[in-house]
């Protein structure tokens, strides 16, 4: 499928196009997310240039009005990603901000936006306190979180037998809720967890805590971790003859970026659970051959998050002829969300968009055909059940 066909696929979701009501001279949109730290390869100066290829790809204009795409470094710092989030409504006349990697800014600046009462597309955190307990109506969390994560790889692990569990948890909010989330899958499919380790974000000496894990004796370390952090564990583990030894390590949160880092000496036979992988069919090949001629290296789902959310804002905008919030999320929330990355994807009232998530396994070296030839398909694992909350939803958008 060419690009140009599948942006006007998305733009024929949108009925219509309404006049211009209230829009600025120049439609603005905001990419906050790790440009230097730990998650910096899974967005980053990626999910700007995806940002970018879908303003491209739009057309560049809107009802007459120029598209402009900026960028901000949050240094996964809480305080800094709500100031620039604020500034950039304030001063700067942003309508949409995208990206927000690093839970602890998402919840910062989807309280920002709740008090201005702007749009958040959040592609990047996981938590899901995000579509939770700290809802918003202008916050839309659109690529994966934490229950999804906790359905899709913990569930699995335990069926296949990893029945007893030490997590090491990243010590803020995403991993508090990764955790809390797997915890969860594990126990209501007759699990148990022996222990857990906080550990601070971007730990580079991993020691004591995957000491804390072996001497636990359980048959699975669940890394409720990210980026760097993650690839620090793997490798500190397969150093200390963890895996050897007989326990297993269950990667919760795993992108293409990190497997690919690691090597398939490393990571083959880890499992996890992605939204996106590049080489699943034409239609994600086809997007990320163009991503690829950008960037040299393949997408992660963060990053064609991105695009995504971007796409479908404009379209968005486009049909309803404002950029008013409100009126954007009950415009996206009124019809399927469904392209390259989102497979039959709806939009809830708690703003997850609920889509098919996979559950994938890394090739050993003696399968893989390429540099990028990471993953086999393991299962699709239908929406309805990879965002199913074992106790229900806090969330006080969501219609008792």
């Amino acid at each position: 499928m060419k690009l140009a066909l599948a942006a006007l696929a998305v733009s024929l979701l949108m009925v219509g196009t309404a006049p211009a009501q209230d829009l600025p001279n120049t439609i603005k949109i905001g990419v906050l997310g790790d440009m230097s730290s730990l998650y910096a390869d899974n967005g980053g100066r990626g999910s700007v240039v995806a940002a970018q290829m879908a303003v491209d790809d739009f057309g560049g204009t809107l009802l007459g009005k120029k598209i402009e795409v900026i960028s901000a470094d949050h240094q996964n710092k809480p305080d800094l990603g709500a100031s620039i989030a604020r500034q950039w409504f304030d001063d700067q006349g942003v309508q949409m901000i995208g990206d927000l990697s690093t839970s602890s800014v998402g919840l910062a600046v989807q309280e920002v936006a709740r008090a201005e009462n702007k749009l958040i597309i959040n592609s990047g955190s996981a938590s899901s306190d995000i579509d939770g307990k700290a809802c918003a109506p202008t916050a839309l969390h659109w690529v994966y979180n934490t229950v999804s994560l906790a359905n899709g790889t913990g569930a699995a692990v335990v069926r296949a037998g990893g029945d007893t569990w030490f997590f090491i948890t990243a010590d803020y909010a995403f991993g508090h809720a990764l955790q809390r989330d797997t915890a969860a899958v594990v126990e209501a499919n007759n699990g148990k967890v022996l222990g857990s380790v906080n550990v601070p974000l971007n730990t580079a000496d991993f020691s004591s805590f995957l000491l804390q894990a072996q001497q636990s004796k359980a048959k699975i370390i669940g890394l409720a971790n990210a980026g760097g952090d993650t690839q620090n564990s793997i490798k500190q583990a397969a150093e200390f003859g963890i895996v050897a030894g007989g326990q297993k390590m269950a990667a919760l949160l795993a992108f293409v970026a990190d497997i690919h880092s690691l090597g398939l000496q490393t990571a083959q036979g880890l499992q996890l659970t992605e939204s996106f992988y590049w080489d699943q069919d034409d239609q994600t090949r086809e997007w990320s051959k163009k991503f690829f001629a950008k960037m040299n290296k393949e997408p992660t789902m963060l990053q064609a998050g991105v695009y995504s959310s971007t796409m479908y804002y404009l379209n968005a905008v486009k049909a309803t002829g404002t950029v008013d919030a409100a009126t954007i999320v009950k415009e996206l929330k009124s019809k399927p969300i469904n392209d390259f990355l989102i497979r039959n994807g709806h939009l809830q009232d708690d703003g997850m968009l609920v889509h098919d998530m996979y559950l994938y396994e890394v090739k050993k070296p003696s399968e893989s055909k390429g540099e990028w030839d990471l993953y086999k398909l393991i299962a699709t694992i239908p929406g309805a059940e990879a965002y199913k909350r074992p106790q229900g939803n806090e969330c006080p958008l969501v219609k008792s």
